[in-house]
């Protein structure tokens, strides 16, 4: 692979269209697990469980993990398997807890915990689903397992935290917000990257470039998700659109054009995030448009999709690094897809 397919997005198609067949006896495994864990709650919340679990999703952070430590499309490995399911039961969790803070009706094209259950209940809820990552966690024969587990837990929460703290703020600076993205997404996407590659044995210098890889590749996918709220389809990314305005909550788009608009304009913009002016959505959609910052933001997350790339660039002849490589190239792609949306007539 050449050093400019790597940083232009020009991944192996062949290796891409047989991404998710390559993964299915392994994401079977892992929906196999997790529907085993609704048992080890108390009955009478087992149903809401299982509601979370029964949510789908791109799976993308167990994906990371199987290949981070790939072994072959038909060698499923039991620990890997227990660590995508401790991993995807702690982003679970944050998801339902993301929705009350966001007031969120939907949720994957179904309504939210929070709207069916109240929010009571769904604080609750996800916090029955971290106290069940960290017991899963505690089963490795490694501590480090554990560990890493608690440490990332810890780091999600406290970004969580201070992106509420700072709810409401319209004059939130880009360095905070990389330091609040880094802490409640790519922490997550480190430890599956990094765990994955441990467990399965890797040499320590892979190990530490795949929790490098992982680390990019989760603030890239922020940041696409943060463009998402803004410029996505609803029945395309499945949740409530247009949230982060209406809660006041300043991603890397809105702070971007925060700092471009005229001195009134922004005046207005930071009242919008302060919850002092009601959200006129349509307004500020035309806006980034108009002065080229979803342009700008696209850019901004295939330079953290390179970066990723570079980390893991001396392992490439290797399948798992190749493999990383190319999940990345999912996301690249729908960067590039988001953009081509914005440009039809």
């Amino acid at each position: 692979m050449s050093h400019a397919s790597q940083t232009t997005g020009q991944g192996s198609p062949k290796l891409l269209s047989g991404l998710f067949q390559l993964l299915k006896p392994h994401l079977r495994e892992l929906g196999a697990f997790l529907v085993s864990q609704v048992d080890s709650f108390e009955e009478e919340i087992r149903d809401y469980v299982a509601d979370c679990i029964d949510t789908g999703g791109k799976r993308i952070r167990p994906s990371l993990i199987f290949f981070s430590g790939w072994q072959g499309k038909d060698a499923v490995d039991p620990k890997l398997v227990k660590l995508a399911a401790v991993v995807e039961t702690i982003h679970l969790a944050t998801l339902v807890h993301d929705d009350i803070m966001d007031e969120a009706d939907i949720r994957r094209n179904r309504p939210t915990v929070a709207k069916t259950r109240g929010n009571a209940t769904a604080v609750l809820l996800g916090d029955a689903l971290f106290s069940h990552a960290v017991y899963l966690a505690t089963q490795f024969p490694t501590s480090e397992v554990s560990e890493k587990v608690a440490i990332a837990m810890r780091n999600v929460c406290t970004g969580e935290i201070l992106q509420t703290m700072q709810r409401g703020d319209p004059n939130i600076d880009l360095a905070t917000y990389y330091r609040v993205i880094d802490l409640k997404t790519a922490e997550l996407f480190q430890v599956a990257c990094y765990l994955g590659a441990r467990l399965a044995n890797r040499d320590t210098r892979y190990v530490a470039a795949a929790g490098e890889f992982g680390r990019h590749l989760g603030v890239a996918y922020q940041i696409y998700d943060d463009l998402t709220d803004l410029i996505g389809s609803e029945e395309k990314i499945g949740k409530t659109l247009g949230t982060d305005i209406a809660t006041g909550k300043a991603t890397l788009p809105l702070i971007l054009l925060r700092d471009r608009l005229p001195a009134s304009e922004a005046g207005l913009l930071r009242a919008t995030l302060a919850g002092e002016q009601t959200a006129e959505i349509d307004l500020w959609l035309s806006k980034l448009a108009a002065l080229g910052i979803i342009e700008e933001v696209r850019e901004a997350i295939l330079s953290e999709i390179r970066k990723a790339r570079r980390a893991i660039e001396p392992f490439l002849d290797q399948s798992d690094a190749e493999l990383l490589y190319t999940i990345s190239q999912l996301l690249w792609n729908q960067v590039e897809a988001l953009q081509s949306d914005r440009s039809d007539p």
